[in-house]
């Protein structure tokens, strides 16, 4: 048996068209037996345009974040769960990407399509990071399609998550111009210096995709103290189900009522299970405006009357989504 307790899962639902027919159509057994079993415990509220994904929100709150829209601190985070020293600063995700120009739109298209190993993440690294560190900006290598910055400029700065701009237009998802004139003017001078760098005429002359742009996301500095894992806020942190991620993304709805699917049947059965023995459970599902919290809870005599003729099931809560 599996030993979550919390599960969180991203990208539940959907408002798309392709996400309700193939809703229509599916069963999830396991998840209307686990809702029926559980009590409201509260929401996690946003718009389609929050810079910060309602699943994103509900796991900062749950590990003892900051989780005011677009400015969760999720690099300094990361950082100092490899246990290195954050000094107080704020730092930030910076992923080298492709934005894809069309007539009336700039599409940033999925970083893992550039294929970029960590030799040549490395080396673009080391020709954009002095342009960087005029402006204060020190660039630190952390995996191929994402780099740890740290400075001034993203103290207080909101950045949309890279899943929110994901295959999407970028230009709704840009910082306020005000708060980020350095960025803006980086973003400018970067396209330039890439363009004809050889670094991308190596890459096209092999059939690669080439690197011309950047997104910052993960933005801010860690509360003092920064949150521990001995903490009860990160010990009860969720475990996030990502098995809907990929497909909702590319709105690919077949495969991700299939995904769905096996998701009812795995993982959320397991939770059910632990429900069913008396295990205090959590569920968290989110969409793309709204998270809805589940847990374990004492119901009174109506409430079980209530559960048994009028059960909570999915399909009276995803439009809440």
């Amino acid at each position: 048996m599996s030993d979550i307790t919390h599960l969180l899962i991203p990208y539940a639902a959907s408002a798309s068209e392709g996400a309700q027919q193939a809703l229509a159509g599916m069963a999830l057994p396991h998840l209307d037996r686990l809702l029926a079993r559980l009590s409201p415990a509260g929401t996690h509220p946003g718009e389609e345009t929050s810079f910060s994904t309602p699943h994103e929100r509900a796991l900062a709150q749950a590990l003892g974040l900051p989780h005011e829209d677009g400015r969760i601190p999720w690099a300094a985070w990361h950082r100092h769960q490899q246990g290195l020293p954050t000094d107080g600063q704020a730092w930030a995700f910076l992923t080298p990407c492709q934005w894809q120009v069309g007539a009336d739109h700039v599409t940033l298209r999925d970083p893992d399509h550039l294929m970029l190993d960590e030799a040549a993440s490395r080396a673009l690294l080391a020709i954009v990071a002095p342009w960087f560190a005029e402006d204060g900006i020190a660039l630190h290598y952390d995996q191929p399609t994402r780099w740890l910055a740290q400075g001034e400029v993203f103290n207080g700065l909101a950045t949309a998550s890279l899943e929110r701009v994901l295959l999407r237009d970028v230009r709704p998802w840009m910082p306020d111009v005000r708060a980020a004139r350095t960025l803006h003017r980086l973003h400018s001078e970067m396209q330039m210096l890439l363009y004809t760098h050889a670094f991308n005429d190596e890459r096209a002359a092999r059939g690669l995709p080439v690197v011309n742009a950047f997104w910052v996301h993960g933005t801010g500095a860690l509360p003092t103290p920064a949150p521990t894992p001995t903490t009860a806020a990160a010990a009860a942190a969720p475990t996030v189900a990502h098995q809907l991620r990929d497909a909702a993304l590319r709105e690919d709805w077949r495969a991700w009522a299939t995904a769905w699917a096996a998701l009812d049947a795995g993982p959320v059965a397991d939770l059910l299970r632990q429900a069913e023995s008396g295990t205090p459970v959590r569920l968290t599902l989110s969409g793309e405006r709204n998270a809805l919290g589940f847990h374990s809870a004492p119901r009174g005599l109506g409430q079980r009357i209530q559960s048994l003729f009028r059960p909570q099931r999915f399909s009276s809560l995803r439009e809440q989504l």
